[in-house]
């Protein structure tokens, strides 16, 4: 059958629409697909909504964790530069003291001396068990080295009752030293008594050492003779006299090798100098009163308490102590003991024999003098 011209052209244009509408469907199905692709890429808090306009949800926002506060002995390091610093805290029945910085290597400086009605203190130990034994090898103080574990430790509170204080009937010896000699017969001057042999020194500072005396501090025995510290019988107090070159010289070594405290009275008008070595105190034996005053005695029984204590200031400034004051020659009075409270000094060494107990007179406390010859069987003989 012939087709008309009229007839092609109506064929063809259905044609044409044909294609459009299935151009059209395509376009359509394409854009579909690339919603549905955009839709599945965006985060889930941007959802579609109808109009294709993306809505943020509101975020959640992470709380700030609460800081840990810090024990007080943590705080006392945060605030110190010292790499050396140690963090010492207090524990026992009744304590509540705060905790001191001290120095990993060196002495305990400072440690409190608590007081109780009704009760004596025993000193601080290494653990809770130590200090209920009142177990003296364990007992730290002010002649001990500081050591510590990841910068901190706690010393716990030994007690005692006053009965026991008293049954302990302690007496306390303060040994006195002068000069000393490399020659075991002495030397041969009116001074020789004075003059300890430093081999016989020695011995008898390795018999304190490896028979574990109890070195106590100087307000360790304040409080001792006050009753409120308790100190066992096998203590002793090493001193010597006037810081002579031959004391620095030779024993001044033999402690500080042995770690045993001792103190040297120092005349600081002769010797500015400072400690030979960390186990040596230097306290003050005046400044300038270890002279003859115009009867021929010390001048601290011939000057007046304000010029003693004048001395004694001057002393102290200069050694950074005051605590106690070892008498020139031995000599003092009332007014010497005047001088010595003004100043703000609270014990008093004397020259004569005997032992600290409880209620000795702080301004007039006893000693045993180490003389040339003593062997260590006569320093048994003295302490034990």
């Amino acid at each position: 059958m012939n087709t008309t011209r009229a007839e092609q052209r109506r064929r063809a244009a259905r044609r044409t629409r044909r294609r459009r509408t299935i151009s059209a469907v395509i376009a359509v199905a394409l854009i579909g697909a690339g919603v549905v692709a955009i839709a599945l890429t965006r985060a889930p808090e941007a959802p579609l909504v109808a109009d294709d306009t993306s809505v943020s949800a509101t975020p959640t926002e992470t709380p700030t964790p609460t800081a840990t506060p810090l024990t007080p002995a943590q705080a006392l390091l945060a605030g110190s530069t010292d790499p050396h610093a140690c963090a010492v805290s207090f524990a026992g029945d009744g304590i509540a003291l705060d905790p001191q910085l001290q120095t990993q290597g060196a002495r305990y400086q400072n440690l409190p001396i608590p007081r109780a009605d009704g009760r004596v203190f025993a000193g601080w130990y290494d653990d809770a068990t130590a200090a209920s034994a009142m177990t003296q090898t364990a007992r730290l103080n002010g002649a001990d080295l500081v050591a510590c574990t990841d910068r901190q430790r706690t010393l716990n509170a030994g007690w005692t009752t006053p009965e026991a204080n008293a049954a302990e009937a302690a007496g306390i010896p303060i040994l006195m030293y002068h000069q000393f000699t490399r020659n075991p017969n002495g030397e041969d001057n009116w001074l020789r008594l004075n003059y300890t042999y430093v081999g016989d020194f020695d011995a008898q500072m390795a018999h304190i050492q490896q028979s574990a005396f109890y070195l106590p501090t100087w307000d360790e025995l304040s409080a001792f003779i006050d009753g409120k510290l308790f100190l066992p019988k096998h203590s002793v107090v090493i001193t010597d006299d006037d810081a002579d070159s031959t004391w620095l010289e030779m024993a001044a070594p033999i402690v500080g090798d042995r770690k045993l405290l001792t103190t040297s009275f120092v005349i600081t008008s002769a010797r500015t100098e400072g400690t030979p070595n960390p186990f040596v105190l230097q306290r003050s034996h005046t400044h300038d009163m270890h002279r003859a005053g115009a009867n021929g005695k010390g001048r601290m029984v011939n000057e007046d308490a304000d010029t003693i204590a004048a001395d004694l200031e001057r002393s102290a400034q200069i050694l950074g102590a005051k605590e106690v004051v070892a008498y020139p020659f031995g000599h003092y009075n009332d007014t010497t003991k005047e001088g010595l409270r003004r100043a703000g000094f609270e014990l008093g060494r004397t020259i004569e024999h005997g032992y600290v107990r409880i209620g000795t007179d702080k301004l007039a406390l006893p000693v045993i003098r180490m003389n040339y010859g003593m062997t260590v069987d006569d320093l048994k003989k003295e302490i034990g």
